[in-house]
């Protein structure tokens, strides 16, 4: 059964999209730790880190590292966090935020689905995508 990173990396369920590659695609999370939380994910379902192949991890995590950037340009903070969770959906993914202190990596401080503004949740996306040089589809323009 296809997780549900799968399904809206396959567009089987909605997902703001900012990056996409043929191994690795970065979204808007819909719980975010604040607006412009992304979950950098690699296509293909492997649950957990440790057991993806060096090179993906790799390109996984270079990837994390041009949203963090993205993440601190369009959001103005000082900092971007960087988290490997990966409880609650078995496919590993990266969680890229923007960060103003230590409060701001504390999960349960999350925004519930059904609370975040669509406006603001659109407003993000289009912010990383700008600093990405990115495409609704999250391809390179």
């Amino acid at each position: 059964m296809s997780t549900v990173f799968s399904k809206v990396i396959n567009g089987e369920l909605p997902g703001r999209v900012v990056y996409r590659s043929p191994d690795v695609v970065a979204f808007l999370s819909i719980e975010p730790l604040a607006y412009g939380h992304v979950l950098v994910v690699p296509v293909d379902e492997v649950d957990k880190w440790t057991d993806i192949a060096p090179e993906l991890w790799a390109r996984l995590n270079a990837v994390a590292f041009e949203v963090g950037n993205a993440v601190i340009e369009a959001f103005d903070a000082p900092r971007a966090g960087n988290v490997i969770a990966g409880f609650e959906v078995p496919h590993a993914h990266i969680h890229v935020f923007p960060a103003h202190s230590m409060d701001d990596f504390n999960f349960a401080n999350v925004i519930p689905a059904d609370q975040t503004d669509d406006a603001q949740m659109d407003d993000a996306a289009n912010k990383l995508r700008a600093a990405l040089g990115t495409d609704e589809d999250g391809n390179k323009i």
